[in-house]
């Protein structure tokens, strides 16, 4: 059975470079980004806030259930399958419930200025940069609120601020065995 790997952290720690790079590091790999399943919304989207609406709620928590049902069948076809999602002040229940075999919960973590310098990058000027930026703010608060909850999840804390993606798709497929 190919494993199943759930992605998360804030806004700009590498979620989505590192994820893509796991998923290829396997013979067959799926990268399964929530925010696009989100983005299939196209009226009544609900953008993440600082203040979680129920209405944002109910929308990440069908984006999950999405993504989980897609992963697996997918690992039930052979593929690792590796899911990249946002932290949330929810604490990230729905994955609580996912307990098809050879799941790895892997919670990406950086120093904060590390995540605004990369957000700088990629965005240049971009109006979105600001609001990635309160993002990044915002996930950095839940992380330090949530912490030990999601070690008591079974979350895997790595520190991607120094690291290549290299080394962390190395960390992670080691800590998998």
């Amino acid at each position: 059975m190919q494993p199943i790997f759930i992605i998360v952290g804030p806004p700009a720690v590498g979620k989505s470079t590192t994820s893509r790079a796991l998923a290829t590091s396997f013979a067959r790999g799926i990268h399964i980004p929530v925010d696009d399943l989100r983005e299939m919304v196209v009226a009544g989207k609900q953008m993440p806030a600082l203040e979680w609406s129920d209405a944002l709620a109910e929308q990440v928590t069908l984006a999950r259930t999405s993504a989980m049902a897609i992963a697996r069948i997918y690992q039930q076809a052979g593929f690792a399958v590796v899911i990249d999602d946002l932290v949330d002040p929810r604490g990230l229940v729905e994955y609580r419930a996912f307990d098809t075999a050879h799941v790895m919960r892997v919670l990406l973590h950086c120093e904060q200025q590390v995540a605004h310098a990369r957000n700088a990058q990629r965005a240049g000027d971009s109006p979105v940069r600001e609001y990635i930026d309160i993002g990044i703010r915002a996930g950095f608060a839940i992380m330090g609120e949530l912490h030990d909850q999601f070690a008591r999840d079974g979350w895997q804390m790595i520190d991607a601020s120094t690291a290549s993606t290299a080394a962390l798709v190395a960390e992670i497929r080691r800590r998998v065995g």
